[in-house]
């Protein structure tokens, strides 16, 4: 048997194995609304907290933290800093959405926008803004599942192939599973990413190198300059580093499925217990970098992409088949879970608040469940299509989705904090934000700053004068009352 026959099938059944799983867990639960994107309302703080780093930590945690290390250096750092940044926001935010939502009985990011700010129009924009951005998030874990199953099966078929199939099949799986089942799905993937990651992280430094200080000390001596930052104004300088961890940090939890994940708690107690507890999981960060250097020392050279292949090409060649298989299995259900949890999200945004909303289209509770379950597998043809056409870093990727979703930050922080802001002010925001996000993509910003971070400073300069402008009466009678 070969060693690309062993790795592949043991990445097929950890696979199978973890979908068989979350079919057996909820094959009891009634489908609803409520329960299929929204979990019914009843995740407690453990079950929340695999659910959220299911969602959190994925392919690009596996593969494109390692790679930026490997590439850049110090600057993947920022990843370490703006999740840390994003639980403590999260903390004060999280409850609050959670008390409204509970309240009034939403279930989707933009449910939020409708409720808050009285305007089904300011609802579809937001829909169809996160639809667009979240595709090439879907894209990013394809990315990852096929290096991963191109390494596994030592390039000798087609990863692409492969990859496609993996993809549609974890679709038919929420299809038929919803919420519940991809948290489910996170109890073991947690397990398996967490054992992989210390391996490569931990095991593979001590093998080659015999301790984390003479792995340092030999990159010290090789790439003295990628142990600092650059200094302001270069690219991936000091600058550069501020703006993009405050970026990503105001960001963190403005996709679509950390709403419905929001929505899922059984209290606000649970989001403030899971806000404290997440960053633990910073650890596996720390093991992903030392990977990358590990990489870098062990096999130099790669350029752009191929980065985000530095330590699997490590496994690969120092390793037998089947460790390369259990690594690699790890890190498809890195790509595949959370794979499932934004194909959910979005699926529901476009069936709830487009169809729904704005085209009268499956009101019902059966119809929309329905409606849901059809859009997810329509979404997951169309990030297929895309990713068939346009490849990029897993870090390139992740950026573009940061600099468009983060623009709903100032909406949602106005809903509680300023009762004049309305509709027609977010919206204005929302859609200056991401154009201006747009068009600094494609040119140098000053002091190598992030765009993203100019766009939002924009989206709340036109927020503030354009709600001031166009206030009514009935604005500030749907503000949120605060929430201790």
């Amino acid at each position: 048997m070969s060693g690309a026959t062993i790795a592949l099938g043991i990445v097929a059944a950890i696979v199978a194995a973890t979908i068989l799983f979350a079919l057996l867990s909820t094959r009891r639960v009634r489908v609803s609304p409520q329960e299929f994107i929204v979990g019914g309302r009843s995740f407690g703080t453990l079950f929340l907290w695999l659910l959220l780093a299911g969602e959190v930590y994925t392919s690009f945690t596996f593969l494109g933290a390692s790679g930026l290390a490997y590439l850049h250096g110090a600057p993947a750092y920022y990843i370490l800093a703006y999740g840390t940044c994003g639980y403590v926001l999260g903390y004060f935010l999280l409850p609050k959405i959670w008390r409204v939502g509970k309240e009034r009985g939403l279930l989707t990011a933009p449910d939020f926008f409708v409720d808050r700010y009285g305007s089904r129009a300011l609802g579809v924009l937001v829909a169809l803004a996160q639809l667009t951005f979240m595709i090439p998030y879907v894209t990013l874990q394809i990315s990852g599942l096929q290096i991963l199953l191109h390494i596994a099966g030592y390039g000798s078929f087609n990863a692409t192939a492969a990859a496609c199939i993996a993809f549609l099949a974890v679709a038919l799986f929420v299809f038929t599973v919803g919420l519940r089942g991809t948290a489910w799905a996170s109890v073991v993937k947690d397990g398996l990413v967490l054992a992989a990651i210390a391996f490569v992280g931990l095991v593979v430094p001590l093998h080659f190198f015999g301790s984390l200080p003479h792995m340092f000390a030999q990159l010290r001596a090789a790439h003295a300059a990628m142990l600092t930052l650059a200094p302001a104004g270069r690219p991936y300088g000091a600058v550069w580093y501020v703006s993009t961890v405050l970026l990503t940090g105001a960001g963190f939890y403005m996709f679509p499925q950390s709403f419905a994940a929001v929505y899922s708690a059984k209290s606000e107690d649970v989001l403030r217990r899971n806000a404290v507890l997440m960053p633990l999981y910073q650890v596996v960060l720390l093991l992903a970098f030392f990977a990358g250097f590990a990489a870098l020392l062990l096999v130099p050279g790669l350029k752009g992409a191929q980065a985000d292949q530095s330590f699997m090409l490590v496994v690969q060649h120092f390793y037998a088949p089947w460790v390369l298989g259990a690594v690699a299995g790890a890190g498809a259900l890195a790509a595949l879970v959370p794979a499932s949890a934004l194909l959910l999200a979005t699926a529901s945004v476009v069936a709830k608040n487009v169809l729904g909303d704005a085209f009268g289209v499956a009101r019902g509770d059966d119809a929309r469940v329905l409606t849901t379950r059809v859009c997810v597998l329509g979404i997951a043809l169309l990030a297929l299509t895309l990713w068939l056409f346009e490849k990029s870093t897993l870090v390139g990727l992740l950026l573009i989705v940061y600099n468009g979703i983060t623009q709903f930050l100032p909406g949602v922080v106005c809903a509680f904090a300023w009762p004049r802001a309305n509709a027609w002010g977010v919206g204005a925001g929302i859609v200056t934000g991401i154009a201006t996000a747009v068009l600094l993509s494609t040119s140098a910003t000053p002091w190598g700053i992030n765009p993203g971070f100019v766009a939002l400073l924009v989206n709340v300069v036109v927020l503030v004068p354009v709600s001031i402008a166009t206030q009514s009466s009935r604005d500030s009678t749907r503000a949120y009352r605060p929430v201790d």
